[in-house]
């Protein structure tokens, strides 16, 4: 089997699925076809693979390559060298994993001159044979021998023959990977706070003096315990247990000189075996699984943050409506724009309701003009410092419209990022002539009317939805997001006329250049009339086009399924399902009774299989539809504007703004999101929250805890109603510590207990809230 059959025969046992199928998928791949494009429209080569599948299968396939390609070069050395055997080499074609391979590949490794080749130099190595080969003799006795000028002792000669089999046990692939598995199974890691750092690190007062199984520790506590470590607060230790631990790793490595006599040297190499463990190899050990941690934890806080921000950008939109984005601000005054159904901005204003100029009248008049001269449908206002006092001021201004007015409807938005948008080289070429401060305003306001279209314009990592995003590997993160945006912009698609830049640069197929190109185009030229003028943009060529144009939206064109996510190279095969119906395309497109009596299989043809058949019906009978949900927006109630105002037992509505592994964060309009624990999330056991809630989500919960001085927020979504006496004593100290809404960083949860559930709960949150 050659290595092409290999990786795709691992690649389909891990995504169920068919080596001809991974086959196919990674030839479309390397052809330069993107995930989005593949998933939707090649079902027929992939047998229907999904994009999740195919993320799994394109990472997968760049790991396995790597490992081929470092493969050759290992085997390419060791030959330089000599040294390769036929056994050596069916050893290095097995290995399936990186440090698999590096285990094997020590011996041969470069490497600077060691205390075994010094002592191999003053021939010593017979010496070590002699004691393998003569258990029964001293090897002190046998040392005598070797002691001359460059060997002045009988310890030296035996010490440089322990270093020379020391240096073979931790280069021993086999032993290495046993002692691997061991320590994966049993080893603890253990945190304990250096000396004089109590003060200093008190915010990683739950890693003073910690312990738990290395295998158990969740992504959350072992990003807490690492940065901990990385600012000196905490040492971090991984081994086995102390003594019966340590005793079994010791034995692991006697194993592998056999020490099971009771000669002299069987007791001389089997102190040699625990002086190679505790002084050589229980080190490589405790590197290699911080290292296998680190991974590990940053994979899960990855998937936790690219989760959070799918929901985030998948949010029901509230649509092509007149808004006005209130920024609200105390000092500096509350920032307003309004911007038309299509996003463009037709006015701003700055108003000073608040300290110290308290120009309440006027800014009540101030937006009642804005609402009655721009026919205001949609108030968006940022959910940072002075949120509610805004939000007050709004309700009652409009509680002054004339009777019979539809009060536009008010809606607390996320401004997370917003800062980071208005100061961006983005918004400074979009808005020239805008002041920075009221670039936040119109963003505000347009993620309200549609989060997809601005969120792409603001750096993923901004939007502040992860745990401990700052210490992850910022490639891999970086990667991940990169992928989610793209998965979501294809998924709703992308309306070709009034897209900006930013957005179409993530349409399968094009990139910042190319979406440059079509807005210069379209400013240059009108509106596009149908997919094929894609055509025209200048560097936009047939293998582009075939990419992008299925996810690229024309409404009233000169072409009906440009409108649709059906492909362009598939027209043929809708309109002879439109000829079977007998039916105008404009007339039969949205109707579903006619639709349904069309039996797909009648239009499958060479090139076009059921999948792709079924999936143009789907689009026909509702087409350009989008897989976002319906609007909605939480309530707050009144008078609740502070954590002060908050009282245990109360029933609120909030609006889910960040899931961690630990439980959610919910938003109820007191400045603070409280946090919902995993534990509370609903009346049975929950091992993921995302199984529950999601970024995004209005949600109804009860307060269970309020703690004013450490603005902490105990929430729960149970219906049993929460808690019992005891559980609540257990909680009491445990409930959220909230963080500011807004600008403000992400929670970033650290739990020292082993149970995540229940009365795991108060240590964890205690750090769950500091910001990243």
């Amino acid at each position: 089997m050659d290595n092409a059959q290999r990786i795709n025969q691992i690649i389909a046992t891990e995504i169920a699925a068919r080596p001809e199928q991974v086959k196919a998928a990674i030839a479309l791949l390397d052809d330069g076809s993107t995930v989005p494009f593949i998933a939707r429209y090649r079902k027929e080569a992939t047998g229907g693979l999904d994009d999740v599948q195919l993320r799994k299968l394109a990472d997968r396939m760049t790991y396995l390559r790597e490992l081929d390609a470092r493969r050759a070069a290992i085997l390419e050395s060791i030959k330089g060298q000599d040294k390769l055997t036929d056994a050596l080499a069916r050893s290095i074609a097995k290995a399936d994993t990186k440090s698999e391979l590096e285990d094997i590949y020590l011996p041969f490794r470069p490497k600077r001159r060691t205390k075994a080749m010094i002592a191999r130099e003053k021939g010593l190595e017979p010496l070590l044979e002699g004691i393998l080969a003569d258990r029964a003799a001293k090897p002190e006795d046998l040392a005598e021998t070797y002691v001359n000028e460059a060997v002045p002792s009988v310890k030296e000669a035996l010490d440089g023959a322990r270093d020379i089999q020391v240096e073979r046990l931790s280069e021993n692939a086999q032993l290495l990977g046993e002692l691997r598995e061991f320590m994966q199974r049993e080893a603890l890691m253990t945190a304990r706070v250096i000396k004089g750092q109590e003060e200093t690190g008190a915010k990683f007062s739950d890693y003073f003096a910690h312990s738990e199984l290395w295998s158990k520790v969740p992504s959350h506590r072992a990003l807490a315990m690492l940065r901990a470590s990385k600012e000196g607060v905490v040492a971090l230790e991984i081994a086995p247990e102390p003594e019966a631990g340590q005793a079994r790793a010791e034995g692991i490595v006697a194993k592998y000189i056999g020490t099971a006599g009771g000669g002299p040297g069987d007791l001389w190499l089997r102190n040699v075996a625990g002086w190679a463990w505790r002084i050589r190899l229980s080190s490589t050990m405790m590197v290699d699984l911080l290292a296998d941690l680190r991974s590990r934890a940053h994979q899960e806080a990855i998937d936790v943050f690219a989760r959070n921000l799918k929901d985030l950008l998948l949010a029901a939109p509230a649509g092509p409506r007149a808004t006005l984005g209130l920024d609200p601000g105390i000092r500096t005054g509350v920032k307003a724009a309004v911007v038309d159904a299509t996003g463009r901005v037709v006015a701003t204003d700055t108003l000073y309701p608040f300290q110290p100029m308290n120009d309440l009248h006027g800014a009540q008049a101030a937006i009642m003009r804005l609402i009655t001269q721009h026919g205001v449908e949609l108030i968006a206002i940022g959910n940072g410092t002075a949120s509610r006092e805004t939000e007050r001021l709004v309700a009652d201004t409009l509680a002054h419209l004339p009777k019979g007015t539809t009060a536009p409807t008010k809606v607390v938005v996320s401004e997370a990022g917003a800062s980071v948008y208005s100061a961006s080289e983005l918004a400074a070429r979009e808005f020239p002539d805008l002041d920075v401060s009221l670039r936040g305003a119109v963003s505000i306001a347009r993620r309200l009317q549609d989060p997809l279209a601005e969120l792409v314009k603001i750096e993923p990592k901004s939007i502040g939805v992860g745990q401990y995003q700052h210490d992850v590997d910022q490639h891999r993160l970086s990667k991940s997001l990169e992928a989610v945006v793209e998965d979501a912009v294809n998924a709703v698609g992308v309306d070709l006329n009034t897209a900006s830049a930013p957005l179409l640069a993530h349409v399968s197929g094009l990139g910042p250049g190319l979406a440059e190109s079509i807005v210069a185009h379209r400013n240059a030229n009108g509106a596009f009339q149908s997919r094929k003028q894609l055509l025209k943009v200048s560097r936009l060529g047939p293998v582009a086009f075939e990419q992008c144009a299925g996810f690229l939206r024309i409404r009233d064109g000169a072409e009906p399924l440009d409108a649709s996510a059906v492909h362009p190279e598939a027209y043929g095969v809708a309109r002879r399902i439109v000829k079977a119906c007998g039916r105008d395309l404009r007339a039969i497109m949205g109707d579903e009774t006619a639709l349904r009596q069309v039996r797909p299989e009648d239009f499958v043809d060479e090139k076009f299989g059921l999948p792709t058949v079924q999936d143009i019906l789907a689009e026909l009978e509702k087409p350009g539809r989008d897989p976002r949900p319906t609007f909605k927006t939480a309530v707050f109630a009144d008078g609740i504007e502070d954590i002060k105002d908050l009282k245990s037992g109360m029933v609120l509505e909030g609006t889910v703004t960040n899931v961690a592994a630990f439980g959610a964060f919910v938003d109820v309009g007191v400045h603070q999101d409280g946090l919902v624990h995993v534990s509370q999330l609903a009346d049975r056991f929950v091992k993921d929250p995302h199984e529950v809630v999601k970024a995004g989500d209005v949600v109804r919960v009860r307060v269970t805890e309020v703690d004013v001085p450490r603005k902490r927020i105990g929430l729960s979504m149970r219906k049993d109603g929460g808690a019992s006496a005891k559980e609540d004593r257990a909680v009491r100290g445990a409930s959220a510590k909230g963080r500011p809404s807004g600008r403000n960083k992400a929670a970033s949860p650290q739990n020292p207990k082993n149970n995540d559930q229940g009365g795991a709960l108060g240590s964890a949150l205690r750090e769950a809230m500091k910001r990243r």
